[in-house]
């Protein structure tokens, strides 16, 4: 149980901003474990008038790091008694693992009841990954109309624009003029709660263009909504993938593009905090994905499933290791006359996997983000076998003085600078060709391109440093 020796009664605070007197967070901007103590000691008095204040004046972001910091038994609880003052947007900010567990505790009624409360973005991201089961449940406690709603945007495929836009958006008739569009704001009751721009549709609900806000709050009142319209706003389509989407908003500096569907009818806005957490998103399944480590992978998962989720991967490592290791086998007379062949040839392998791993990860990233191209190809291919030529050059040198200060055998030098040479050019090529093979078989470069790398720089560095040594020691 947390020490609470310099904090009150959290009674005495019902009447006051707690967090006022109970800071969250330190100076350094991390939760005090007092502060949780005093929520788990709350939650387990059931003390729901006090947790309701403190829920309440939370954000959304703090009260999901709150979540992660309770014991897991306690979550859901927090929860119940907190009822109408929980804001469950807190539980798309929490690990996914977490956010199912606790989904599973409550019940699909005080679920269903939360979900009401949502953007249809935020429903959706909170749905989505349970299962069909469960989330049928939840929906069968919604209105028909919400339902529906939601179910149409759980049917379009995984990270697309479909998935991630939000079904709230303001939409005029084209014969409108700027005055009847700005009463329609004005006056209506249920809007978003944050939009930049409106649309302007027909009929049929064909957009037809979007009016940014400021456009249409300086415009003169009299005029139709119509001259208003921005040519150059980019529209978005339900199938478009979320990454392609927000390199788009990158692009064009954009903060919303509407989305249609594949008759080009207005269903939805894609705003720009969608487009952070898809940039967020995509560089953790990157960075993931370059160690081998499963995208979905979380903090919060079981010592088990991360061991299990890391094993095809280590397994895969382990069979081109004795890959490598098997060109060894093929000098071992040439290794058992000269020691000194043994002791260098793994820093020969090593510096070639490093700067094939640079490499690698320099063209991983560019074909992410679609700037490594046919059209580019060569340029960039020649530009990398350059620099792995540069500088197996100058680490000839470097590894070649410093092999014949310690081993006094002059030949030596020789041997490992060409060896040297070698690899750092087979690296390059080995670290833009392959992410650029795998990209072109649909497989995912960042996935898959290390191991290969890695074997790649592992055989030439051996096979070349003893392959030299051979020939070299073996004519002179």
């Amino acid at each position: 149980m947390a020490d609470h020796q310099d904090l009150a009664d959290p009674a005495d605070a019902r009447h006051d901003s707690v967090l006022d007197r109970y800071p969250m967070r330190d100076e350094s901007g991390e939760i005090r474990p007092r502060f949780v103590g005093m929520i788990e000691d709350a939650v387990q008095r059931g003390d729901a008038l006090f947790l309701g204040k403190i829920v309440a004046e939370l954000h959304e972001a703090d009260l999901g790091n709150l979540i992660e910091a309770l014991e897991p038994d306690l979550r859901p609880k927090l929860i119940e008694l907190t009822a109408s003052d929980f804001h469950f947007s807190a539980l798309n900010e929490v690990d996914d693992t977490i956010r199912e567990e606790i989904l599973e505790e409550l019940e699909p009624e005080t679920v269903a009841e939360g979900v009401r409360e949502l953007d249809s973005d935020d429903a959706v991201e909170l749905l989505q990954d349970l299962d069909e089961e469960d989330q049928e449940e939840i929906l069968e406690h919604l209105p028909q109309s919400e339902r529906v709603a939601l179910e149409r945007s759980l049917d379009y495929p995984e990270n697309s624009a479909g998935r991630r836009m939000q079904t709230e958006f303001i939409a005029v008739p084209r014969d409108w003029t700027v005055i009847q569009a700005i009463a329609h704001i004005r006056d209506t009751a249920e809007l978003p709660d944050r939009f930049y721009e409106i649309y302007v549709v027909d009929q049929d609900q064909h957009l037809k263009g979007a009016v940014p806000l400021d456009r249409l709050l300086r415009a003169g009142r009299p005029g139709p909504i119509t001259d208003l319209i921005d040519e150059d706003r980019r529209s978005v389509s339900v199938l478009d993938e979320q990454g392609d989407v927000a390199r788009m908003f990158g692009k064009y500096n954009l903060v919303a593009a509407p989305v249609v569907d594949t008759e080009n009818r207005l269903v939805g806005v894609i705003t720009i905090d969608d487009v952070v957490d898809v940039i967020e998103e995509e560089a953790d399944e990157e960075v993931k994905a370059l160690g081998g480590v499963r995208a979905d992978e979380q903090l919060s998962d079981s010592f088990w499933s991360i061991a299990k989720g890391r094993f095809n991967w280590l397994l895969v490592n382990l069979a081109t290791a004795f890959l490598a290791s098997s060109v060894l086998g093929l000098f071992e007379g040439e290794l058992e006359k000269m020691v000194a062949l043994a002791v260098l040839a793994p820093i020969v392998a090593s510096q070639g996997g490093n700067a094939a791993t640079q490499t690698m990860t320099v063209a991983v990233r560019a074909l992410a983000t679609r700037e490594l191209g046919p059209w580019n190809a060569l340029r960039v291919i020649f530009r990398e076998c350059s620099v792995g030529f540069v500088n197996g050059l100058a680490f000839a040198i470097i590894t070649g003085v410093a092999a014949v200060a310690w081993f006094k055998v002059p030949g030596l030098g020789i041997v490992i600078g060409l060896a040297m040479l070698c690899n750092l050019v087979a690296g390059a090529l080995g670290g833009i060709l392959i992410p650029m093979a795998l990209d072109k078989l649909n497989a995912d470069p960042a996935v898959a391109s290390g191991a290969f790398v890695t074997t790649v720089t592992d055989v030439v560095g051996f096979f070349s440093f003893l392959g030299i040594a051979s020939l070299w020691f073996g004519f002179h």
